[in-house]
């Protein structure tokens, strides 16, 4: 007896990040299914897919972010429970698709007694059943590592990109808001045809902790700046960079970032900054209190889409994005 069978791609979308979900869904002309999420009377969360997914590629999209009434760690558990449940009900392969991924900052031991939770939350995903990981400009390379399956690790800057060639002005300047994202800088450089420079901090000798002195490394006399980074959570470091470029004679200056966390104060900061833009994406839900009049929040739908709909063909994922893929 012989069997052909044919492949189907489900799509399904945890409840932290439904609207981007949904734009992904169209772009690949799939209906979004129903994973049957609802809650206990104690806040436990339970999932009933409404449809087989047995012998399926299952792809199960869930930002690690606060939304409504869920937490970070609501929306990690929530997306666990997912891909535990599509294990149990026999899927063929199960891809956790993380447009942010949580606890990224916490990828190895600053100090003594400290966990690398980076990790452990790979962890949980492979051992929940995940066998493959999509994101979006993790916090740092090495997470791709702690992850025990195939990583497709993304980046928004193709999105960013497009939107900063239209509209700032040629000789503008690049600029890393540390010194350990200048490679980043000039990626983004390179494809704007621009120059980069870099905030350096001079720590104090005398007070733990504290910061001496801000300066920059590079020509910013005269010119736009940009400031690119992977996130902004309370948006104290964008706002410091920010105030160093002016003294130091920028005339304007942007900021262009993944994943707008907006934790704390960060709102107000940046509303009440010098910036004259705030160029975000949908990575991360932005309700409408967290929104305001200088951001810009463009979407990594399509970006995703091409991702999965590659990983399903068994395709080149760095091929359709010419290599861009990485951040």
């Amino acid at each position: 007896m012989e069997l052909v069978t044919k492949k189907r791609l489900h799509l399904f979308s945890g409840r932290a990040n439904r609207s981007l979900a949904s734009e992904i869904a169209s772009h690949l002309g799939v209906e979004l299914g129903d994973p049957g999420i609802t809650d206990f009377a104690n806040g436990e969360i339970k999932c009933r897919f409404q449809e087989s997914v047995r012998g399926g590629d299952v792809f199960i999209i869930q930002s690690h972010a606060s939304a409504d009434n869920m937490s970070v760690n609501d929306a990690i558990m929530e997306q666990l429970i997912m891909v535990d449940a599509a294990q149990r009900a026999s899927a063929k392969r199960i891809t956790a698709v993380v447009p942010f991924y949580g606890y990224a900052r916490q990828d190895r031991k600053a100090q003594g007694r400290e966990p690398i939770t980076a990790r452990l939350l790979a962890d949980l995903l492979y051992t929940a059943g995940a066998e493959r990981l999509v994101g979006i400009d993790l916090h740092s390379g090495q997470i791709q590592g702690f992850f025990e399956g195939p990583v497709d690790h993304l980046t928004a800057a193709p999105v960013l990109i497009n939107y900063l060639r239209e509209n700032i002005p040629s000789g503008s300047v690049i600029v890393s808001p540390d010194t350990g994202r200048v490679k980043v800088a000039e990626r983004y450089a390179k494809r704007l045809d621009c120059e980069v420079a870099a905030i350096y901090k001079r720590r104090s000798l005398q007070v733990a902790n504290e910061v001496e002195a801000l300066g920059v490394m590079g020509d910013v006399d005269g010119r736009t700046c940009v400031i690119i980074d992977d996130m902004i959570d309370t948006a104290g470091t964008i706002c410091a960079a920010v105030d160093t470029l002016f003294d130091n004679g920028a005339t304007d200056v942007l900021c262009a970032t993944t994943h707008a966390v907006f934790s704390g104060l960060a709102v107000e900061r940046l509303r009440d900054s010098r910036l004259s833009k705030v160029i975000v994406t949908n990575s991360v839900p932005l309700p409408d209190s967290k929104q305001f009049e200088k951001l810009e929040i463009l979407s990594v739908a399509e970006v995703l889409a091409d991702a999965l709909e590659a990983v399903f063909e068994d395709a080149s994922v760095s091929e359709i994005f010419d290599g861009d893929n990485h951040s």
